[in-house]
């Protein structure tokens, strides 16, 4: 089944944060590759050097865009204004083997943190991950510097599966730990929504 059988009609979709503020939530499309590299151009150099992918490369960003394909990877974007504030995807392992499992990944602009929105965000992809089928949605986060990431997924009900220690290395050498998490979905996701 694919990622895609979630009922996108629901996007655009509008969002109140914590402090009254409308963000509109969409997919990506293909008109959004210079407003997502302005975005990960703002996110601080510190923490993009964390995330899997160069997100500073115009040629990452447009064949992100270019090569969308919602059966393996689907990329909602949070809007406020004609900016882009948050990116959030989900990820369909590739193989028979894993297709029933998910990995979503999140970046949230900092002036948007601490407002409810990478909660929202994870929400809506744990949504359209369960209408898809999938059985289970993976979280990486680097454990000490990503605390309010990991919060969040634990709030709407996330566990920590593992801990892989020295997983991540930063600029200057110094390891650091890399938290695995997992949601279950099905009957459990729809108890936590309670």
């Amino acid at each position: 089944m694919s990622i895609a059988t979630y009922t996108i009609a629901a996007y655009p979709k509008e969002v109140a944060l914590k402090d009254g503020s409308g963000i509109t939530i969409r997919p990506a499309d293909g008109g959004d590759e210079q407003a997502l590299l302005d975005f990960f151009l703002d996110i601080p150099e510190e923490e993009r050097f964390f995330l899997k992918e160069d997100v500073t490369s115009p040629e990452v960003i447009r064949s992100w865009i270019a090569g969308r394909d919602s059966r393996q990877a689907l990329a909602l974007l949070a809007i406020h204004g004609s900016k882009v504030v948050a990116d959030a995807v989900l990820i369909r392992r590739r193989g028979n083997s894993r297709s029933h499992v998910g990995e979503i990944r999140i970046v949230v602009a900092q002036a948007y943190r601490s407002r409810g929105l990478g909660t929202t965000l994870i929400r809506e992809l744990c949504d359209i991950a369960d209408d898809a089928g999938l059985e289970k949605v993976l979280f990486e986060a680097v454990a000490d510097r990503e605390q309010e990431a990991i919060k969040a997924a634990e709030w709407l009900g996330f566990f920590r599966l593992a801990t892989i220690e020295g997983a991540a290395v930063d600029p200057v050498g110094h390891h650091h730990d890399v938290l695995l998490m997992a949601m279950p979905l099905g009957r459990w996701y729809q108890w936590t929504k309670f």
